[in-house]
């Protein structure tokens, strides 16, 4: 099933380990805005939930992870038209949001870009170019 505007399959395949998932991740953050908004998300989660998990209330840390990832799904559904690949992966694509965002701080961007297009230009969801690591699974 494809969400509405979709332009790619929401098929998240498994993979042999986070460095045959990683460049899956970066093809999921093709556009440049959809890893900013994950960058400002992350950084707004972060800057509520750790002040919460050092001096309390305890609760606002579950604000922070709701702000983190609100920033990041809206992300994906308005700007990527793609299933958040946490929905597949999910300590797998919090490791890939850290490793973009400390990619990004370090000016690597055109390195995720070349990654991403690299990645959907093989096209590995059409059966056409098999990865390395890759089967096809779909998400219920």
């Amino acid at each position: 099933m494809n969400l509405p505007g979709q332009s790619r399959s929401v098929e998240i395949p498994e993979f042999a380990g986070f460095a045959a998932f990683f460049p899956f991740y970066m093809s999921q953050h093709s556009k440049r805005a959809t890893r900013m908004m994950h960058c400002v998300g992350t950084s707004m989660g972060l800057g509520i939930a750790l002040p919460s998990a050092v001096w309390g209330p305890r609760r606002r840390i579950l604000l922070g992870v709701a702000v983190g990832y609100s920033f990041a799904w809206t992300s994906h559904f308005a700007i990527e038209k793609n299933r958040p690949a946490s929905f597949g992966h999910p300590l797998w694509s919090f490791l890939g949001d850290w490793k973009m965002i400390g990619m990004m701080l370090a000016g690597r961007d055109d390195e995720i870009q070349r990654m991403a297009d690299d990645y959907l230009a093989s096209d590995p969801s059409s059966g056409d170019a098999p990865q390395a690591g890759v089967a096809p699974a779909t998400v219920a």
